[in-house]
C-alpha cells in the first residue's frame, strides 16, 4: 500500500493513495501544481547551488551539514509524485554510497565526530523516509537499495552504545522501513534511540540540551519544548515505537505532551515555535505574533505527529489540529505560483519586506516569501508533504470509511466506493456520493468550530455535532450524504494569559485563519483597531472570500515618550476615525501582492 504512514496496529487504518484519489479543488490545485512546478523548482536550485554536485564528487562541497536532506526529501516528493526525473536523482545518490552503507557528502573521512550538530543520522531518516517511498510505489529500485543499506550501516553502527543524532528523523524513518520489511532491527534501533534521549545521550552545547530535547527522557517530559521541528520528529517517532511494540506509556506520554502544548504552545494558525534565536518552543504562553517563528517545517512535523496520534487513538481533536494546520501554515508557505515560500509564518508583520533578490538567509525575520534559502529545509518538505497530502484525507475504521479532511475526489474501501464534491474551505457543503451498490459505514469529521452542523441522508436531515457524523447501511449507488458546515465569520478572543496579544481578536472562517493586509499606500496597521461584534460582510473574489468589518482609523497622539499617566484609547481620541472599512483575507493568502505589512490579532478599539 502506498502511504508515508502504515502501523501495524491502531484504532484506524490508512487508506493507499491509490484509494484517495483528490481532484481539482482547494488541495487537488495544489498537488497539481506541487508536481507540475514546485518539485521541478526545486530540482532546479539544489543544481543551482551544487547540492546535487556534492553527489557527483564536485569541489569544493557547497551547502550546509545537512544539505545532502534536501535531495533525500525532493527524491521522496518524486516517488508520491511518480516523477520521472527520479531514477536519474536516485542513480547519483546511489553512486556516491560507500562500501560499508556509509552516504553523507559532508562528513565522509571524519565520520560520526559531531552527533550533536553533523545530522548524519538525520539525513539517513530522510534518506531512507525516500527508500520507503519509493518501495511503496514502485518496488525496489536502486533508491530502495541505497536505503537499506544504509539502514543496515546504521544499525551496525549504533545498536550497541548510547549514542543518538542531534535531529532527529531517524526513529521514524526505521520504524516505517521496519513496517515495509518486517526487518526487526530497523525497530529495534528506532526504539533505542528514543529511549537513549535525555540521558543524557549528546554533549551540552551553548543552547541547553533541551534544544534537542536531550535534558529528560521522552518519558518524562511533560511538553514539547526547544527547537521545535526536532521536537515534533521525535514526537512522531516515538508514536511510531509505542505503535509498533505495544508501548501504551510512551504513547500517554506524548499524548499528554501534545495536549499541553496545544493548549499553551500553539498558535491560533496551528504553527509551532515562538522563539527565533532557537527556533523553539517558547514557556507556556509565550505566543507573540510578530516575533512567531511557526517555521513551515514545525507544521509539516504537528501535521505529521497529528495524524499518527489519530491513527492510534481515533480522537478527532488530532484530526482538527491537522485541518488546522494544513490550511494555515502548509497553505501559507508557497506563493501561488508555486515557486517561492514562507521559512517562518509569523502573524504580524509591521515593516514590507524587500522583494527577494536570489537566495535568502533562512533567519530572516519573515514577512517575505523566496525562490531559495541558504537552509532550505521548508520548500522539499513542502513538495513531499503535498506530494502524499492525500494520505490525511480518510481512513477505514474496519469495513467503514472516516473522512477527516474535505477535499473534492474519490475514496474507495471494501465495498464502498465514494465521491465528494465540495467547495470546501469555502463552502460549508460536503456532498458524499455513493458510486457502487455496498455496505459500510460512513463518516464525517464535524470540525470543532461548527456547532451547528447538519448531516442529510436517507430523506431526512439531522444536527450533528462537533465529532464525526455517522450513517450505517447497505448502500445503492445514487445514494448521498450532505453535511452542512456554518460558515459565518467569527470573531475569537485569546486566552488572557498570552500577554502578547491581549486586548486583541482575531477572526475565523471555517477552517481559515484571516489577516489584515496593507500593501503600497493603504493604511498602516498600527493605526487600525476593531470593535468585535461588529458585521463580518463577506465577499467573493472568484471562490475566494474575503471579509470586511468596521474599523477604528487613527493613531495615539505623536509625543517624545510612548507612555502616559491615563489609558489610551480609539473612541474618537487622539483623531480616529470610526466607521472606516477594514479588508481580511484568508491568512494563507498574504504577502502575494508584493511587499505588505500584516497583522492576525487586531486590537480592540473599546
Amino acid at each position: 500500500m502506498a502511504n508515508p504512514v502504515l502501523p501495524s496496529s491502531g484504532v484506524l487504518s490508512p487508506l493507499g493513495l491509490d484509494a484517495v484519489r483528490i481532484t481539482p479543488g482547494f488541495w487537488g490545485d495544489r498537488v497539481a501544481l506541487n508536481r507540475e512546478v514546485t518539485i521541478a523548482h526545486c530540482q532546479e536550485w539544489m543544481e543551482r547551488t551544487g547540492w546535487i554536485g556534492n553527489f557527483r564528487g564536485e569541489r569544493p562541497r557547497r551547502g550546509r551539514e545537512f544539505s545532502d536532506s534536501e535531495i533525500y526529501k525532493l527524491l521522496e516528493a518524486m516517488a508520491w509524485a511518480d516523477h520521472p526525473a527520479l531514477p536519474e536523482l536516485a542513480e547519483t545518490v546511489a553512486r556516491a554510497q560507500e562500501g560499508d552503507g556509509y552516504l553523507n557528502t559532508r562528513w565522509s573521512g571524519s565520520r560520526y565526530t559531531d552527533l550533536e550538530w553533523g545530522h548524519e543520522l538525520y539525513c539517513y531518516g530522510h534518506l531512507i523516509q525516500a527508500g520507503v517511498a519509493r518501495l511503496r510505489t514502485h518496488g525496489e529500485d536502486p533508491l530502495t537499495r541505497t536505503a537499506v543499506r544504509a539502514a543496515d550501516h546504521v544499525c551496525r553502527r549504533f545498536m550497541e552504545g548510547t549514542q543518538t543524532d542531534g535531529h532527529p528523523v531517524i526513529e521514524m524513518a526505521l520504524v516505517e522501513l521496519y513496517r515495509a520489511t518486517g526487518a526487526e532491527r530497523y525497530l529495534e534501533m528506532a526504539r533505542r534511540f528514543v529511549e537513549r534521549r535525555g540521558l543524557p545521550a549528546l554533549g551540552e552545547i551553548h543552547l541547553g540540551r533541551a534544544y534537542f530535547q536531550d535534558d529528560v527522557p521522552v518519558r518524562q517530559a511533560t511538553a514539547f519544548r526547544g527547537h521545535a521541528v526536532r521536537a515534533l520528529y521525535l514526537a512522531s517517532g516515538a508514536v511510531d515505537v509505542a505503535v509498533e511494540t505495544g508501548d501504551e506509556e510512551l504513547l500517554k506520554a506524548i499524548e499528554d505532551q501534545w495536549e499541553r502544548t496545544v493548549a499553551r504552545r500553539t498558535h491560533v494558525t496551528g504553527g509551532m515555535g515562538s522563539r527565533h534565536a532557537d527556533e523553539s518552543f517558547g514557556d507556556d504562553y509565550e505566543l507573540p505574533p510578530d516575533r512567531a517563528y511557526s517555521e513551515t517545517c514545525a507544521g509539516i512535523a504537528s501535521i505529521m505527529l497529528s495524524h499518527r496520534l489519530l491513527l492510534a487513538t481515533g480522537d478527532v481533536r488530532y484530526a482538527d489540529l491537522a485541518e488546522r494546520t494544513l490550511h494555515n501554515v502548509l497553505a501559507t508557505s508557497p506563493a501561488l505560483d508555486g515557486r517561492s515560500f514562507f521559512y517562518a509564518n509569523p502573524l504580524a508583520v509591521r515593516v514590507p519586506a524587500p522583494p527577494p533578490d536570489g537566495m535568502v538567509n533562512h533567519a530572516a525575520q519573515g514577512g517575505l516569501r523566496s525562490p531559495w534559502f541558504d537552509v532550505s529545509c521548508c520548500p522539499s518538505n513542502i513538495a513531499r508533504t503535498l506530494a502524499s497530502v492525500a494520505a490525511y484525507v480518510a481512513t477505514s475504521d474496519g469495513d467503514g470509511v472516516r473522512i477527516h479532511q474535505f477535499t473534492p475526489g474519490e475514496i474507495s474501501h471494501g465495498e464502498l466506493r465514494l465521491r465528494v464534491e465540495t467547495g470546501y474551505p469555502w463552502s460549508g457543503t460536503v456532498r458524499v456520493r455513493v458510486l457502487d451498490d455496498g455496505t459500510g459505514r460512513i463518516s464525517l469529521r464535524v470540525p470543532a468550530w461548527a456547532s451547528s452542523a447538519t448531516l442529510a441522508h436517507g430523506g431526512g436531515t439531522r444536527p450533528v455535532g462537533p465529532g464525526y457524523a455517522e450513517a450505517v447501511g447497505s448502500w445503492r449507488a445514487g445514494d448521498e450524504l450532505v453535511l452542512e458546515l456554518p460558515m459565518e465569520a467569527r470573531w475569537t478572543y485569546p486566552d488572557r494569559r498570552i500577554d502578547a496579544v491581549r486586548g486583541c481578536v482575531a477572526v475565523e472562517r471555517g477552517p481559515l485563519v484571516y489577516c489584515a493586509e496593507s500593501a503600497g499606500d493603504e493604511p498602516p496597521l498600527a493605526e487600525v483597531a476593531v470593535r468585535p461584534g461588529s458585521a463580518l460582510a463577506e465577499h467573493a473574489e472568484g471562490e475566494v472570500v474575503e471579509l470586511e468589518t468596521e474599523a477604528v482609523l487613527g493613531a495615539p497622539a505623536a509625543g517624545s515618550w510612548p507612555y502616559r499617566s491615563g489609558p489610551d484609547g480609539w473612541d474618537g481620541d487622539h483623531g480616529a476615525e470610526p466607521g472606516a472599512a477594514l479588508r481580511l483575507i484568508p491568512y494563507h493568502r498574504w504577502g502575494n501582492r508584493g511587499p505588505a505589512t500584516m497583522r492576525v490579532w487586531l486590537p480592540v478599539a473599546d
